[in-house]
Parts: C-alpha cells; structure tokens; sequence
C-alpha cells in the first residue's frame, strides 16, 4: 500500500511518500517539497501546486493520502495556506482520494507516545520507523514523512 504524507504550504509544501507491505515494516519511496517562489503572483502558485500534486498522485498513484490540518498558524499565513490546502484538496478530489487529516500533537503522539513532542522527537522517529541513518531534509519532508507514518500506524 502506498500513503502520501503531505505537510500543506504556500511556499514550501513537503511530501514524502512510503509504501507498507502487510507484514513488513515501511519503505521510504519518494520525498521533497514543492516550492513557489514569493513573488510570484498568488493564482500562479496555486497553479503550480495543482501541476506538481497532479504529477504526484499519477505517477505514484497512493492509495491513501494523509495531511496537516490547519492549527495554530500564524495569521499572516493563515489565508494563504488555507488556499493551498484548497487546491491540494481539490487535486486529491480529482483523483478520487479522500485524505485522512491529522492535527500536530495527533502527528507527534502517534510517532513519539507524547503530544507535545518537539520537531527533533519526531525526526527520530521517522528515522527509526523507516530505519534511515541520517535525518530527512528539508524539515516540510521530514514533517510530511511524519503523516504518512501516521496514517499508516492509524489504518493497521
């Protein structure tokens, strides 16, 4: 089974995209972010975000999706993630895949037993789940990586 993790952003939205066997731990496949530079104009982003989710979903064809929900953003980027989160959803809707969507203390308290975790918590434990030797950079794919891993520990 293949689950994309997303960690939704205007600027920087990462992805990180696993495959789970029944009986066999996690596979790392695929990570990164999609980027859209600041000074480009708004609908061109969202443009670009739809292409790139677009190409994700048909080359990798994921059979569950999961994704941040808003919480606690700062308000400045409160409107302009919401947007992104629109165009994700929208694009997800296309291909006919429901996201499972996670709040951050679900994210952390799934992969580290505790809530309040901090970023560095959780990048061990996605090092430890996908038995990687290093961390995942950038940071929006470690994140993203976390909710795919989420979306696997809720579905078994």
């Amino acid at each position: 089974m293949r689950i994309l993790g997303l960690d939704p952003g205007i600027a920087i939205l990462g992805f990180g995209l696993i495959d789970v066997g029944k009986d066999s731990p996690p596979t790392l496949l695929e990570y990164g972010v999609i980027q859209t530079p600041k000074n480009t104009p708004m609908g061109d982003r969202l443009k670009t975000i739809h292409e790139d989710m677009h190409t994700l979903c048909t080359q990798w064809q994921p059979e569950i999706v999961g994704m941040e929900k808003l919480f606690f953003y700062r308000m400045g980027n409160l409107i302009s993630v919401a947007q992104a989160r629109g165009v994700i959803l929208m694009t997800l809707a296309e291909n006919n895949i429901i996201p499972m969507e996670f709040s951050p203390p679900q994210i952390k308290q799934s992969l580290t037993g505790y809530g309040g975790a901090d970023k560095a918590e959780v990048q061990v434990a996605v090092m430890r789940e996908l038995n990687l030797t290093k961390p995942i950079k950038p940071d929006d794919a470690s994140d993203a990586l976390a909710i795919a891993l989420t979306c696997w520990l809720f579905s078994v």
